[in-house]
């Protein structure tokens, strides 16, 4: 069973991997903008929120080729996201996927007009989509308030402020589940919408993507404190080193494995009622012991 889900996530990533390196193709190059574009959205990665979409897709009974447009758009707007993120002005990180990031290749400037392009960008693949234009609509209204000032933008703005400051746990969940949970929320209903969920299907999509980011945001807080820049492909203790307040430092390691332990079943427990939620089980069981 674990070799067939890997399997079909491999085919998943495949097929993103083929769709990202040809969106871009054939556009006028303008200096380097293009260039330093595809340098950090071709990078690889475990590409989760993408093969979410179509994972999701599938779960629905929709068709995967339709929701491709989708799952680049999420994932081009992930890699603006952390071409931003990585910035002197915000975290200041010189290593990403194990190469350096994309300010400190193409200089501040290029780095911020990539990011912007690739925002932009991702809902023209959004628009593009052969799908009925109701369901179109409903994509872009989902992914621009996630991604927005009401989800991971604003997440970012809660991270920046709550820098020095010890946040409450409160705090902490409201500031994470925005600034993470929110996109792969978005990745996980953008796989309904594409197939045409009703109401209540999208509800349950919605609670499981919720913990399901929750469990990833906690875990990545712990890598942070247990992994090595070897195994990320980033640095470790950046956290720590600006003053940031992170699940560990509320919880405590022992504290996280449990929390992780619950989101992970509160995950799971979402999808009661879906005729085939075997990959989604698997994939919440899978990043709750990531190590990497």
């Amino acid at each position: 069973m674990e070799k067939d889900f890997t399997l079909l996530m491999a085919r998943d990533q495949a097929m993103i991997e083929e769709h990202l390196a040809n969106v871009f193709r054939g556009e006028t190059h303008y200096a380097d903008l293009q260039e330093a574009m595809e340098y950090s959205l071709l990078a690889g990665g475990k590409r989760i929120r993408p093969v979410l979409t179509l994972e999701t897709c599938r779960m629905c009974g929709g068709n995967l080729q339709s929701a491709l447009p989708f799952a680049c758009g999420v994932e081009m707007i992930h890699t603006y996201s952390l071409i931003h993120d990585d910035l002197p002005a915000m975290d200041n990180d010189d290593l990403r996927r194990g190469r350096p990031t994309n300010h400190v290749v193409y200089g501040e400037a290029t780095a911020i007009l990539a990011g912007d392009g690739l925002l932009t960008a991702a809902f023209e693949q959004l628009a593009g989509a052969e799908l009925p234009p109701d369901r179109v609509a409903a994509a872009v209204s989902c992914l621009s308030r996630m991604a927005g000032p009401a989800g991971m933008v604003g997440g970012q703005a809660l991270d920046m402020a709550g820098e020095g400051h010890a946040l409450t746990r409160e705090e902490l969940e409201l500031l994470q589940s925005l600034k993470t949970g929110a996109l792969i929320t978005a990745a996980a209903q953008l796989g309904g919408i594409a197939a045409g969920a009703g109401p209540e299907e999208l509800e349950k999509i919605r609670r499981y993507a919720q913990a399901l980011g929750r469990a990833f945001q906690v875990r990545d807080d712990m890598l942070d404190v247990i992994s090595s820049e070897q195994e990320l492909g980033k640095p470790v203790g950046s956290d720590r080193a600006n003053e940031k307040s992170t699940f560990v430092t509320a919880l405590g390691l022992d504290g996280c494995e449990a929390l992780v332990e619950r989101l992970t079943q509160e995950a799971i427990d979402a999808l009661e009622g879906f005729e085939r939620p075997e990959f989604h089980i698997w994939l919440a069981r899978k990043m709750a012991c990531r190590t990497k």
